[in-house]
């Protein structure tokens, strides 16, 4: 019998992890540039970013949950393209939008079609990896977006301070112009059509995942928290560059991701999650507590870690209990939980911080994570193994 590994990096594989790439990248140079183009260069009060920030958050929302149920119902690849060139398109939008009203109404649309094309991304990836290297090529395919994640703000600052915020919106619409192409290149087979009821839940949710979904959800909140005020944190400690936070955490996500997905091959994806969780645990504890500038970047180091293998670990307890014909909706249930964990972290951050501290937030989110833990042993874990499919 022949044992050799089938192969990962084929044609379709490099160029969904290209367009993954191409749009995580123009996707995350926006992040820290919008707040500071909305208040130097519009003069929109402080308390109006937050509303504008959100409104991609809730378009996110408001089509995650029934994205999985397209994703499954309709071709896959032709999908993916037109979602994928409408948030493209949308990038335009930037140049013209001039108002409160007329920025977040391109952020609700913009985040509508992301939430689309994220999840048809991300099946289509699944859909091309070989299930022996299944853990291996979601960590790959996730590191694409810790690569961007720790490029964006290097290129985008620079870029913003010598050039202004037109001259960025041009460079994200060529990066996403590009991934159109990858997409547009990607090699997938039809799934069969699977007649099912006209009306049921599991058109939207794997009900199946659902134990898995309240944990990873739990673990996300840390997440957002992390996210969204880290910087902010830095500065109240007297941290004097914490926008490098992002990068030592970056790399932590990227170091864990190399070699977490082939464990998970290998059968080792409940002490990894488990051992992951349990790092995040101990990492925002020390985060919270210790405040020098040597502990705040170790521990957005090992924060990076825990989430770099606990993110796509995850994400395999969603995949491996769907049929191929499900896997939309598995991967809809999987960032929809993701999305409500670091949603609630990013509201829950800025409301603990107003009546106590960033530390005792940080606590809270830690707290959340062990929360998770008991939910992932009790009851995702025993769900997990009763459901999981060889597909």
């Amino acid at each position: 019998m022949d044992e050799r590994k089938p192969g990962l990096w084929t044609r379709s594989f490099v160029f969904a992890c290209m367009a993954h790439f191409l749009m995580s990248l123009p996707m995350n140079m926006l992040m820290p540039i919008i707040p500071v183009y909305l208040v130097e260069e519009l003069n929109i009060s402080s308390s109006w970013v937050g509303v504008v920030l959100a409104s991609y958050t809730i378009g996110l929302l408001c089509v995650r949950p029934f994205s999985g149920y397209v994703v499954d119902a309709v071709k896959r690849k032709p999908l993916y393209l037109v979602a994928f060139t409408i948030t493209t398109a949308l990038f335009a939008g930037y140049l013209v939008a001039a108002t409160v009203a007329s920025i977040m109404l391109v952020r609700f649309i913009q985040g509508g079609s992301v939430g689309l094309s994220s999840v048809a991304g991300n099946t289509i990836a699944i859909d091309v990896i070989s299930s022996k290297r299944r853990g291996e090529g979601i960590g790959f395919y996730g590191l694409t977006l810790s690569l961007a994640m720790t490029l964006a703000p290097l290129l985008a600052v620079p870029v913003y301070n010598a050039f202004g915020f037109h001259t960025l919106i041009v460079i994200c619409l060529l990066a996403a112009l590009l991934g159109v192409i990858a997409v547009y290149n990607i090699k997938h087979v039809q799934k069969e059509k699977v007649s099912r009821p006209p009306f049921s839940l599991d058109r939207f949710i794997l009900i199946q995942a659902i134990p898995a979904g309240i944990s990873h959800m739990l673990c996300s909140i840390g997440y957002g928290m992390v996210v969204s005020f880290a910087v902010l944190y830095g500065k109240e400690i007297h941290v004097s560059n914490p926008g490098y936070f992002f990068i030592f955490m970056a790399t932590g996500v990227g170091s864990a991701r190399i070699f977490s997905g082939r464990m998970i091959d290998r059968g080792k994806l409940h002490l990894l999650l488990t051992s992951a969780i349990v790092g995040i645990i101990i990492s925002l504890v020390v985060f919270a507590t210790l405040h020098n500038v040597l502990i705040f970047f170790v521990a957005a180091f090992f924060i990076g870690i825990g989430y770099g293998v606990s993110i796509p670990a995850f994400q395999s307890l969603f995949v491996n209990v769907a049929h191929p014909n499900r896997r939309g909706t598995a991967t809809s249930t999987y960032l929809t939980s993701l999305d409500l964990g670091m949603g609630i972290g990013m509201l829950s951050t800025g409301f603990i911080a107003s009546v106590s501290s960033l530390s005792a937030a940080y606590l809270v989110g830690a707290f959340c994570c062990l929360l998770s833990l008991f939910v992932y042993l009790l009851y995702a874990k025993p769900s997990y193994e009763k459901y999981r499919i060889e597909n």
